[in-house]
């Protein structure tokens, strides 16, 4: 008998997943455009960088046909700003995720690109470029720690002071898994209260879900038991009332 699937997405799905981020390579030989479910790649011409999913340019790094070039945020200034923000800055909160990408109009203001009436267009990952070359620094996309992992893994030839980052990347995870575990207070006033996640990570999600659902149905049942303790003294208290009512009753 199969067990039974644990609730939400798991961390190896979440992985796979982040393998459709885009990334900037610099190809080291021409390739013609590749026609992928997603669409055609772009023809790669050396020395000029390209974009390709995650998952492409580690095959083309394995081969030794094209370099990763990191995104700012993995860089180690970059990750050093990030944990001041997390432990100094705003412990209360996560950093926040990148901002959307703009387009400027015909009267140069800058929009986001789903702001467009007749041709909207709905970004998430992977189509946000948050993990390419023009990625913003000082913030965390949606699979940072994926494609850290994945790229250190692979790439780290590719990657400025691989040492350093692995081991801010180690004190950014614990900074964020303990925040994770307190943030939980929030929902101390009951089921109804909100909590925020806000910058939180796809892998940091999956990972954390089991403990937030637990915290969330131990809070339920506590709610109920208290609802019941309630409404029992509140059914003795007129049965109470009724006694004494009863007995005046009777003296006169």
């Amino acid at each position: 008998m199969a067990l039974p699937l644990p609730t939400g997405i798991t961390a190896s799905e979440v992985a796979f997943l982040c393998e459709m981020e885009l990334v900037t390579v610099v190809p080291r030989q021409r390739l013609e455009s590749i026609d992928l479910l997603s669409g055609s790649t772009p023809t790669l011409r050396p020395p000029y960088r390209s974009e390709l999913p995650l998952w492409l340019a580690m095959l083309l790094k394995k081969q030794r046909r094209a370099n990763i070039v990191p995104p700012p945020w993995l860089h180690p200034a970059s990750l050093r700003d990030v944990i001041l923000h997390e432990t100094t800055i705003d412990p209360n909160h996560w950093a926040p995720p990148p901002p959307p990408p703009a387009r400027a109009d015909g009267l140069g203001n800058a929009r986001g690109l789903n702001a467009f009436s007749d041709n909207e267009v709905v970004l998430s990952p992977p189509f946000l470029p948050s993990c390419t070359a023009n990625a913003p620094s000082g913030s965390l996309p949606y699979h940072w720690f994926e494609v850290a992992e994945m790229l250190l893994a692979h790439a780290s030839d590719d990657i400025p002071a691989s040492s350093e980052v692995r081991s801010l990347l180690r004190d950014l995870q614990e900074v964020r898994a303990a925040k994770m575990r307190l943030s939980t207070a929030e929902l101390q006033n009951g089921v109804d209260s909100v909590m925020t996640l806000r910058g939180v990570g796809a892998m940091e999600l999956a990972e954390s879900r089991g403990f937030v659902l637990g915290v969330i149905e131990g809070l339920r049942k506590i709610g109920a038991s208290t609802e019941v303790t309630r409404r029992e003294e509140e059914a003795n208290g007129e049965h109470g009332a009724d006694d004494g009512e009863s007995d005046e009753e009777m003296g006169l």
